[in-house]
């Protein structure tokens, strides 16, 4: 019996001896550093700024492209609207090379020809409409450069100065751009200045 014993005694003693000591306290793996807070505070800053910055990219590319395919839509006819004008041109001149007492005294062959050509810039300056080009005619109004070129001064007192007194050429727009200017011919004198001019002799004499 004793015998039997002495063995089992054993076995206990070594397995006693062969768990492992603890000699300092264990520390928990995810347990935050000195500092850890504000590392992730500025990260956190950092990606939401970043995140801003590409909010605000994207937005700008899509603005940019939206007013790219507008222009497209709107200046994509620029090029072949200009080639357009040289016929609206020459259909003008062919009316205006009749003078006003040949069509008053036309035959009916004349004035169908006549209608025909006007029949005809209508329809193109119609045309050129719906695609955005648009024509001007600055006859009357304030002397415009941004819109118009001077070719010459026209001494004409009736009028403010810088008025625009002859057409020699409409103009026409695209959008809100000047496809082409219009030349014109400007008033030199004006009424005010005349007056103002008379007034000083008035009051010389």
């Amino acid at each position: 019996m004793t015998d039997s014993n002495g063995p089992k005694d054993n076995n206990q003693d070594e397995a006693q001896a062969a768990d492992p000591v603890v000699s300092k306290p264990y520390i928990m793996p995810d347990d935050p550093e000195d500092g850890a807070n504000e590392a992730l505070a500025k990260e956190a800053a950092e990606a939401r700024d970043k995140m801003l910055r590409t909010l605000a990219e994207m937005e700008n590319l899509r603005r940019r492209t939206q007013k790219e395919v507008a222009d497209a839509r709107t200046y994509g006819v620029t090029a072949f609207a200009r080639d357009v004008l040289d016929i609206a041109d020459n259909l003008q001149r062919a009316l205006d090379a009749v003078p006003a007492e040949a069509r008053a005294n036309a035959d009916a062959g004349l004035k169908a020809l006549i209608e025909g050509v006007e029949l005809t810039e209508r329809s193109l300056l119609n045309a050129l409409e719906k695609n955005g080009v648009k024509k001007f005619d600055p006859q009357g109004q304030k002397f415009d450069p941004n819109f118009q070129q001077a070719m010459y001064e026209v001494p004409d007192p009736s009028v403010p100065a810088g008025t625009v007194v002859q057409v020699v050429q409409a103009g026409f727009t695209i959008g809100d751009r000047v496809l082409r200017p219009a030349l014109v011919g400007v008033a030199k004198g004006g009424a005010k200045p005349a007056a103002a001019a008379g007034g000083e002799s008035g009051g010389a004499a």
